[in-house]
């Protein structure tokens, strides 16, 4: 591994006692906010949010479900943002909140970070956001990705991390002519028709592919969380039908690594790719510059074929995305002159436009300069054993862990089910998954934002006291639950 201190995680959690706590949550009777102070909390929504209410009614007119995007489908109902400086959100009531969601993790800086503001305002004064044409900052910030991240030998930018597993899916299969994808079960690899597949829960295969043909999914398999001998079983399989042309991971666990890994599995899952001829896909669209510069596949020294980045590559500015790798598998990609072998067909208009290539590379520098992922893995070290000495504190049984900037505070355990407990599955995830919408209206009226009410990420911008004053709106949610 290499040198720690060029990363954000200081100390690699104990997986297995991870997972032993979880387990005991998830077979446990659940612990949600008292009722009394349940409501108080949805009373503040009521009282306090009234503008954001009124705004999102009016959206459910014209957009389903009031707004556009799965991370502001928040309990009891979408909060309305105006304003976004650093550690804070402002709502359109005025009401201030710290941000633990960060854009659901590019925002390393913090968010509206005015360095790499002023540069994208000088960029739009001057070219304009797009110009369908190449600009310089295509090639500069193409050159930082692969000084950061050696792997990347060649990178095409595109527009959204979903785009980008497409993308790395098809140059997989054209480069080695096989047809398999594997993954693993529960992970998120953006909504394309072949990945919604064993989404969010592992072992359902296929239940959330509603409106997808069949076939599209006819060459996508999974294997259970950290289980190599599922996968190796995979790998033997596909022989016979014709072979596995990529397995693609989150380098820390499916869901930001809400379901860790063991520190050697990368390395492992490496080892059968070779054996098996198979490309090893890195989806490091969280991980990519928040673990650190070089990545996770840094951290954990482990070189992919593939990588898959999505809003970090802009530092939260839009049409975020792009895949990276071999350059005789990325070469797949040179259209018309240049064009080598085979070609794998991607577009996109907006692609590496001039506004959001300005905006990745000045951001890059700026994390670099800073030493940001170090500090905003140092936020999240602070924020969690925090949360733990809470927990410990009031002998409950939730669990607090992080993978430096990228923390997990699991109160329900909604997301640890799968069909390996199919009773526990069937009775636990309506309940569980509505305690966890509850837990995140309690820590929103409290004045935090997190992601689904168990992820945070944390910034550069959260300073010492910005933590401190955050543990101590969790320590008011997390002693007002029932049977305390």
């Amino acid at each position: 591994m290499n040198e720690t201190q060029h990363y954000a995680i200081s100390q690699y959690p104990d997986v297995d006692d991870i997972y032993r706590r979880l387990n005991a949550l998830t077979a446990g009777p659940m612990r949600p906010v008292r009722r009394d102070k349940m409501q108080e909390y949805l009373n503040y929504f009521d009282t306090k949010c009234v503008r954001s209410k009124e705004l999102t009614d009016e959206a459910k007119k014209l957009i389903p479900g009031g707004v556009q995007h799965n991370l502001a489908f928040n309990y009891p109902f979408p909060i309305a943002i105006e304003k976004a400086d650093g550690a804070y959100l402002w709502d359109a009531d005025g009401n201030r909140y710290i941000d633990f969601l960060q854009a659901g993790g590019p925002t390393v800086l913090g968010s509206n970070y005015a360095p790499v503001r002023d540069k994208v305002i000088e960029m739009l004064q001057t070219c304009g956001p797009v110009t369908g044409l190449f600009h310089e900052y295509e090639l500069k910030l193409a050159e930082l990705i692969h000084r950061f991240v050696p792997s990347i030998e060649m990178f095409r930018m595109l527009g959204t991390g979903t785009e980008s597993v497409m993308a790395a899916i098809r140059a997989a299969r054209t480069y080695t002519r096989k047809k398999k994808v594997i993954k693993v079960g529960g992970a998120y690899h953006g909504w394309s028709d072949a990945m919604v597949y064993g989404l969010h829960v592992p072992g359902t295969g296929r239940l959330e592919a509603k409106g997808i043909p069949r076939g599209a999914t006819a060459n996508t398999q999974e294997f259970f969380p950290n289980a190599l001998g599922a996968l190796k079983a995979r790998l033997i399989a596909n022989i016979l039908l014709g072979g596995t042309a990529a397995v693609i991971v989150e380098p820390v666990g499916p869901e930001s690594g809400t379901r860790p890994v063991p520190f050697d599995f990368n390395q492992k899952v490496r080892e059968l790719c070779d054996e098996f001829g198979a490309l090893l896909i890195f989806d490091e669209v969280v991980t990519g510059f928040r673990i650190g510069m070089g990545g996770a596949q840094g951290y954990f020294d482990v070189k992919p074929d593939l990588t898959v980045f999505g809003k970090c590559i802009t530092g939260g500015y839009p049409m975020a995305g792009g895949v990276g790798g071999r350059a005789d598998v990325i070469m797949r990609f040179a259209a018309g002159i240049g064009g080598t072998g085979e070609r794998a067909y991607v577009g996109g208009t907006l692609s590496a436009n001039p506004l959001s290539c300005v905006a990745g590379y000045y951001a890059l520098l700026e994390m670099e300069r800073t030493n940001a992922p170090v500090k905003a893995g140092q936020a999240g070290d602070r924020l969690t054993k925090g949360l733990q000495a809470t927990i410990e504190k009031y002998g409950l049984p939730f669990v607090a862990f992080n993978q430096g900037s990228i923390c997990h505070l699991e109160t329900s355990g909604v997301m640890l089910l799968d069909l390996r407990h199919p009773l526990r599955l069937a009775k636990g995830l309506k309940p569980r998954k509505h305690m966890m919408e509850e837990m995140g209206a309690a820590y929103m009226a409290n004045g935090l934002i997190t992601l689904a009410g168990s992820r945070m990420y944390t910034s550069m911008a959260d300073t010492d006291d910005v933590i401190d004053e955050a543990l101590g709106k969790f320590e008011a949610v997390l002693s007002s639950v029932e049977g305390l």
